[in-house]
């Protein structure tokens, strides 16, 4: 085994028996199409078996060029849309909700969902018809629609958009949608960004209702979710993400090599390097093998 585990994921380390079947894990990259950076950092893990679905933000200007690069790895990693309500110029007119030609940030998107605003017919059909637009150009630089839809900062889950989230998925057969609820027991138990882990999980019930009675497949258990302030090393967050994973789980991560259009468009960008470095690292690989933890596409789930 090459290399030196952190010394917090070593301690995290439990043997298993030989003939013990691999736990599935399905692990997905946010952001595709942000930034170059990210675009390389997350085709490189890809490419080394260290990433097994990404998340695209199809109306960024650098996911059609991305998407070719993208298409070399197309059998080795579920590729979604990440739809995106947030910070970020929409692809159509949204006279309602971003009216000035760029979408709001994600505090006050919030505020427009629990306040009604969202659910307005006008703001319905601005989601409904951005959503399409976002799926459109997705699918016509990618030549096949998505294999999943969430949302960049969770905004799939919000009262007027989950709503549009789960008809469009009625129209992608075989498309799944992720859900970020996990029980409280095992968030507490993680001790990772608990109140952010558990306001983000608290948003997805009424999306986990709707895919339930419509028959989408989705994840069982989520995990991922941190400050990203730096406080607590990466090496020491992923061994709790993975504890007691089962069914079919789905973790999220932010990979990316920090470049000067990274810092113009995004906060997040030195957390992004952390990330990559860990996940194409030795330490990760030794914290699979000694979890008996085998990294899957969502098909390679159990039924």
């Amino acid at each position: 085994m090459a290399g030196t585990p952190h010394p917090y994921a070593a301690s995290c380390f439990r043997p298993v028996m030989p003939d013990t079947a691999p736990t599935p894990l399905l692990l997905c990259a946010d952001d595709y199409g942000l930034a170059p950076g990210v675009n390389a950092a997350i085709r490189d893990l890809i490419a080394q078996g260290r990433l097994t679905a990404t998340s695209v933000m199809s109306l960024c200007p650098h996911w059609r060029e991305g998407a070719a690069a993208l298409r070399e790895l197309k059998d080795k990693a579920d590729v979604g849309l990440h739809f995106t309500l947030t910070d970020q110029p929409p692809l159509g007119a949204m006279p309602t909700l971003a009216p000035d030609g760029r979408l709001p940030p994600l505090g006050r998107l919030m505020g427009w969902a629990y306040r009604g605003k969202l659910s307005t017919p006008a703001a319905r059909a601005e989601i409904r018809d951005e959503l399409s637009r976002q799926i459109a150009a997705f699918t016509d630089a990618w030549g096949a629609p998505p294999d999943y839809i969430d949302g960049h900062q969770h905004i799939h889950q919000l009262p007027g958009v989950r709503d549009a989230v789960v008809e469009a998925l009625a129209t992608l057969p075989g498309a799944y949608v992720r859900l970020c609820g996990e029980p409280v027991a095992a968030v507490l138990r993680r001790g990772v960004a608990v109140p952010k882990t558990l306001l983000i999980g608290g948003l997805g019930g009424g999306l986990r209702r709707m895919v339930r009675t419509r028959g989408i497949p989705a994840n069982d258990r989520f995990a991922g979710v941190y400050d990203f302030a730096g406080n607590r090393p990466f090496a020491e967050l992923m061994p709790r993400f993975l504890d007691g994973i089962g069914g079919r789980t789905l973790v999220m991560v932010h990979p990316g090599l920090p470049d000067e259009e990274l810092r113009r468009v995004d906060s997040l960008v030195e957390p992004r390097r952390t990330e990559y470095d860990y996940l194409r690292g030795p330490a990760f690989a030794a914290l699979l093998q000694a979890r008996n933890i085998r990294l899957t596409r969502f098909a390679g789930f159990p039924r």
